[in-house]
Formats: C-alpha cells, sequence, structure tokens
C-alpha cells in the first residue's frame, strides 16, 4: 500500500508498460486514471483492475498523438479527483520505417517524431504541475525514456534523439519545480517482452540483443513498472532529477561483448535446458 489515497494519472496503459504500472499501482493502493484513446480497452482494463484491488482504476480520454488532447484530460481529471499526486509520461513510439539514420531520414518526419514523443511529455507536464502540483506542493512526475536516448543506433535517430530530450527535459523540470516540493525521475527499459516486440521483431534479432546483454534476456513489463512504482511512492521522497536505465546491463558492455562473453553465456544457458 505504498501508494494508499493516492491520485495517478498514466498515459498509454492498456497494454504493455503502460499496463503494468497501472496495475502495480492498484496493487498499492492508488487511484489510477488510464488515459487512453480507446475507451473501450480502457474500461475492460478499468473493470479488471477494480476486481483486483485494493486501489481503483477509472478512464480519462487523451489521444496521445494529438498534443491538443492532453489538456482536456487533465482537466477531467481534476475535476473527478480534485487533486493529482502521480503523473507517468509513459506514451512513446516511432514508425521504424520511417525512422531513419540522418542521411536517407526526411525532415518531416523526424521532427513529427520529435514534437509527438517530447511534446506530449512537456505538455503534460506543463498542465499537471499548473494545474496541480505547484499548487498542492506535492507531486511525482516520472517519465518513461528508453535506452535509445543513452545509447546509439544505425537508424531510428528521431526516437533516440527525443527519448535523450526528455531525459534533459526531466532533469529541469526536476531542478525548476524541487522548490514546490515536486520530483521528476526517469525510467529508460531496455528491449521488454511487451506484445509490440514479440510479435513484431525476429527470433534472430532476439536472441542477439540477449547476447549483448549480461543478464541474458529481455525485461518483463513489470520490471519495468517495479521501478516506476518506486519512483511514484515516499520511498523516493529525496531522490529527484535521477535516469534509472532498467536494461539489464546492455548499455554498460564493450562493442566485443556480444562475439565474446555473451556467445558463450548463451550457449552454456542453451546446453543447461
Amino acid at each position: 500500500m505504498r501508494l494508499e489515497n493516492k491520485i495517478a494519472i498514466v498515459t498509454a496503459s492498456t497494454k504493455g508498460i503502460g499496463k503494468a504500472i497501472a496495475t502495480s499501482f492498484v496493487a498499492e493502493g492508488a487511484t489510477v486514471y488510464l488515459a487512453v484513446r480507446n475507451k473501450e480497452l480502457g474500461n475492460a482494463l478499468a473493470e479488471e483492475l477494480n476486481q483486483m484491488g485494493p486501489g481503483a482504476a477509472k478512464v480519462a480520454y487523451c489521444d496521445a498523438c494529438q498534443l491538443d488532447s492532453y489538456k482536456p484530460m487533465v482537466e477531467e481529471v481534476l475535476a473527478d479527483a480534485g487533486r493529482i499526486d502521480i503523473l507517468v509520461n509513459n506514451f512513446g513510439g516511432t514508425n521504424p520505417t520511417k525512422d531513419l539514420d540522418i542521411v536517407h531520414g526526411k525532415w518531416s518526419d523526424f521532427s513529427k517524431d520529435i514534437e509527438t514523443n517530447l511534446g506530449s511529455v512537456f505538455i503534460t507536464s506543463h498542465y499537471v504541475l499548473n494545474k496541480a502540483m505547484v499548487k498542492q506542493k506535492s507531486g511525482s512526475i516520472i517519465n518513461i525514456g528508453s535506452i535509445a536516448g543513452i545509447t546509439n543506433d544505425y537508424k531510428q535517430c528521431a526516437y533516440g534523439t527525443a527519448k535523450a530530450g526528455i531525459i534533459h527535459l526531466s532533469q529541469q523540470i526536476a531542478v525548476q519545480v524541487g522548490q514546490y516540493g515536486v520530483r521528476c525521475n526517469v525510467v529508460c527499459p531496455g528491449m521488454t517482452a511487451t506484445a509490440a516486440v514479440t510479435d513484431n521483431l525476429p527470433p534472430a534479432y532476439i536472441e542477439k540483443f540477449g547476447k549483448a546483454t549480461p543478464l541474458m534476456r529481455m525485461a518483463t513489463p513489470e520490471e519495468i513498472a517495479a521501478a516506476v512504482t518506486y519512483f511514484a511512492s515516499d520511498e523516493s521522497a529525496f531522490t529527484t532529477g535521477q535516469v534509472l536505465s532498467v536494461e539489464g546491463g546492455y548499455a554498460s558492455v564493450p562493442a566485443t561483448y556480444s562475439d565474446d562473453v555473451g556467445s558463450a553465456a548463451m550457449k552454456r544457458k542453451k546446453n543447461k535446458k
């Protein structure tokens, strides 16, 4: 019950990491507003979470790709709950067929991804701070970054840049609103075993990722949610402006790791089976 009586917003929360975060929050006693576009999916998940308890779940409409959707969503939550204690900016994504490298990518595609991914964090945080947390003199904002914002890639130039921007923006927020008793931290997942990953990435690619990760596997959505729940709770009451990478050590290994230690470890793992 670390979040008992807390009011939380989680964007993009009907699937994957967002769903795991909402589930963890309800299990810890919070009332969670699922900020989602598909209200049918949102209502189904809310019903499921309400049966689980001890917290509760409600739905607030928000089209994450439309930046003008965030203000009315925040106002809807405030009108119903009267306060906002926790904001999780979980929305993010890109189109791999258009998010290319600097040589082949188009500015129109790049700028659109930056605006959507980074803009969603800025705008939602702006309204939650001005309409709730600054007046309350309390609150916790957790932004979902990515190892794409810490490491480099051969493509997805826009997504990585946006996630790096989210990290810096989060640290700016932490510095600028600490005087109001508000904290802001970032969780950066590595490759996570959501349906979007397991259904769309080739098994060979996933295996290659495992070889380059000291823990030799992907994260589960629940492991990402555990880090977010920590930052949402009073256990981290004196922690702000921090970036926690939950990626199994992926960002720490040298370039030769996957060819040496990683491959040998994967072979030993297969032999044990």
